[in-house]
């Protein structure tokens, strides 16, 4: 698909480091560089769904300074000056502020489509179609737009936009003011939300130009703006990696919603209508998995007894994995690693990631004691 506005500059956020995907996604090759489905990486997705539509030298992509060599190993067509390693991890405020300020500096005032690298978006043309609709508009009214998503149940783990009246129909698009941004509710609230038909969940996707962000920009993080310029100044030159690295230091860790999108004067979204699917931990793959007459999602060989409600994920499908009288637990098996964890407890894989991170000695275990 072609787009309608030449001016187009897609930029990817890739600098997570995935600790709910651990042991499959780990410190030095996360999530968004893995093949979980087929032979392309959650990146390579993300560069595919714009790649009809914004020229490869138009691409940006943000990550951190470590995974630079494993950027350009997955999307050798982008050019080492559009990889852009962040020194250190300042949350999506300083992504944001660093790419609008890169795109100002060697495109003017495009139109800016802010992507990540951790979605799960089909069909693609209904997305292109979907975003083109936003692009048009951003244009035409300097609003900032986000991708609302129509919830298909009562999702606790994504953010929500309220949603008031209709701004514009392009086809078969619906464009709406946003009211609000709402945090990840509780099944009750959720329900709620769902029945009310006001509300659409919160992508984390973003178009605007670069006239109209930079503005809130400087309105609401004016120190971000300040540190950033400072540092995009010596782009292309030796100074610029230390000069990054100083700058990000002094900035304040914020997410863009917090920093700006919540406190912004004229937000909108489109409602996209293909299917959207935030990978943020291991239940997010459920429905791309077979599934047994029991409800267990399986990938591997696998057998069970007594077993229900289950998810097995083995990375080499030359394993073998059987699961007697257990339930409603994760057990993911990569390499010489093992995550076995009851499903409500997932959100704490992150906790038990940064402590092995912390303190690789607490990993050691002593061996078996000798039988008297």
């Amino acid at each position: 698909m072609e787009s309608i506005d030449k001016n187009l500059v897609a930029i990817i956020m890739a600098g997570g480091v995935g600790t709910r995907f651990w042991p499959l996604s780990t410190h030095e090759r996360p999530k968004q560089f893995i093949q979980l489905f087929d032979d392309r990486s959650l990146l390579q997705k993300s560069y595919d769904r714009v790649a009809g539509i914004v020229p490869d030298e138009r691409v940006i992509v943000l990550t951190n300074r470590q995974f630079t060599p494993l950027v350009r190993e997955q999307l050798p067509n982008i050019q080492d000056q559009n990889i852009i390693g962040e020194p250190e991890r300042k949350d999506t405020a300083a992504a944001v502020c660093l790419g609008t300020l890169v795109a100002m500096k060697r495109f003017g005032n495009p139109v800016i489509v802010i992507l990540t690298a951790d979605h799960l978006i089909d069909p693609v043309e209904k997305f292109q179609q979907t975003l083109v609709s936003a692009v048009k508009e951003a244009r035409e009214t300097g609003a900032l737009y986000t991708f609302g998503i129509k919830p298909t149940h009562p999702a606790t783990g994504y953010g929500y936009l309220e949603v008031g009246q209709k701004t514009a129909m392009d086809q078969d698009v619906e464009h709406f003011q946003v009211v609000s941004f709402k945090e990840k509710p509780n099944v009750e609230v959720a329900g709620q939300y769902l029945e009310s038909g006001r509300y659409l969940w919160n992508s984390g996707m973003f178009v605007w130009t670069v006239d109209a962000i930079f503005g809130e920009l400087a309105l609401h993080i004016p120190k971000h703006v300040e540190h950033l310029t400072k540092a995009v100044e010596k782009m292309g030159t030796s100074q610029w990696e230390d000069e990054l690295q100083e700058r990000f230091a002094a900035l304040a860790r914020i997410s863009i919603d917090y920093a700006v999108m919540e406190k912004a004067r004229d937000v909108r979204c489109v409602a996209g209508e293909f299917s959207w699917k935030d990978v943020g931990g291991w239940l997010a793959i459920q429905d791309f998995l077979a599934h047994d007459a029991n409800g267990n999602f399986i990938k591997g060989r696998v057998h069970a007894l007594d077993a229900q409600g289950n998810l097995v994920f083995c990375d080499q499908p030359q394993e073998t994995l059987a699961m007697v009288g257990v339930s409603d637990v994760v057990v993911v098996r990569a390499g010489e690693k093992t995550l076995v964890a009851h499903k409500d407890r997932l959100e704490d894989v992150k906790h038990i990631v940064e402590s092995m991170i912390a303190q690789p000695e607490a990993m050691t275990v002593s061996g078996i004691r000798s039988p008297p």
